[in-house]
């Protein structure tokens, strides 16, 4: 019998201790781990896994817990950061890996900023997109997100309600994704919508109606696997990863941030709207709780998705870092 090819792309559904995993893989050696964001899968880093399999590693992609084909637990708490760093560990004890450089993009980044902390000794460099490291707010994350909607409409409160958001996005996750997709990305004002208020308003009712597929950076048949996904799944595990926050918060009280000196490369988009909202003084701050970082590129027109909106830049500087 022949052996599968090491270069080959390979899926496969993966026990990591409280559910199960499915993961996408390619390449041998060191391992390079990629925890995507909301509304993301493992699908999401199709463009790094064929690189950095080519650049010598082994490249793991995941559906994070609630996503894909990865169990989706209904509790909120489930979602809080013992349980999502526990997946971590799990999938590297399943898979034979000591250690890993990982890789995160919006709340993934967020996780991967933990890392270090919470799972000492099993990570050897950090690799981030679009969120910078910040300290731990001494306000109750819910509580901040209801101030903030209390002047416009704000996704993060809106998701907080069980059931109320995924009511509206389960009816229609093509159209959802198509908006969401569009207005994140580089070609909009993702901050347009807070022209809008909160009251008597959906993410629907104030995302902007997208230009026809394909654009630049995402196919027919690239955006047909996210609506399917969702479809098949529904929105409520992505959710909630933001009705956690709390939960995650509380934890933080008991553990507070520590400085991160392994080795650590952020990437954004001059377009993101997490860089037009936080502004540079969320650089300074990083820089200051991030020792290890190495560097800051900001890459022109991209968005928040610049990992598919960006690939080639994202490509070059991960391949750099993980050659260093």
């Amino acid at each position: 019998m022949t052996a599968p090819d090491p270069m080959q792309l390979r899926e496969r559904l993966v026990d990591v201790g409280e559910i199960r995993m499915r993961v996408l893989e390619q390449g041998t050696g060191p391992a390079v781990v990629m925890c995507h964001g909301f509304p993301g899968l493992a699908h999401s880093w199709r463009h790094q896994l064929p690189v950095i399999a080519a650049a010598g590693h082994r490249a793991v992609a995941v559906d994070m817990r609630g996503y894909g084909g990865t169990d989706r637990p209904t509790d909120p708490a489930a979602y809080s950061r013992t349980h999502t760093v526990a997946d971590l560990v799990g999938l590297l004890d399943a898979l034979a890996i000591d250690d890993a450089v990982f890789i995160g993009h919006d709340f993934g980044a967020g996780l991967v900023w933990d890392l270090p902390q919470w799972a000492p000794g099993r990570v050897r460099g950090l690799f981030q997109l679009s969120v910078p490291r910040a300290e731990t707010s001494p306000v109750l994350p819910s509580s901040a997100y209801a101030r903030v909607a209390t002047q416009h409409f704000f996704h993060m409160h809106y998701f907080q309600q069980p059931g109320v958001a995924e009511a509206e996005l389960d009816a229609d996750p093509a159209g959802f994704l198509s908006r969401v997709f569009w207005a994140l990305s580089g070609g909009y004002r993702y901050v347009d919508i807070f022209k809008h208020v909160s009251e008597g308003n959906g993410y629907l009712d104030v995302l902007p109606v997208a230009p026809r597929l394909p654009w630049p950076w995402l196919s027919e048949e690239e955006f047909g696997h996210y609506v399917q996904e969702f479809t098949r799944t529904g929105f409520t595990g992505g959710l909630n990863w933001y009705r956690a926050a709390d939960h995650v918060w509380a934890e933080k009280q008991e553990r507070p941030d520590q400085p991160i000196t392994l080795p650590v490369l952020f990437v954004t988009g001059d377009r993101d709207p997490v860089r037009q909202i936080t502004g540079a003084g969320s650089m300074d701050a990083m820089r200051a709780s991030v020792p290890g970082l190495l560097g800051v590129h900001v890459i022109p027109g991209a968005g928040h998705f610049v990992q598919m909106e960006a690939p080639t830049q994202v490509n070059d500087l991960l391949v750099d870092f993980l050659t260093r």
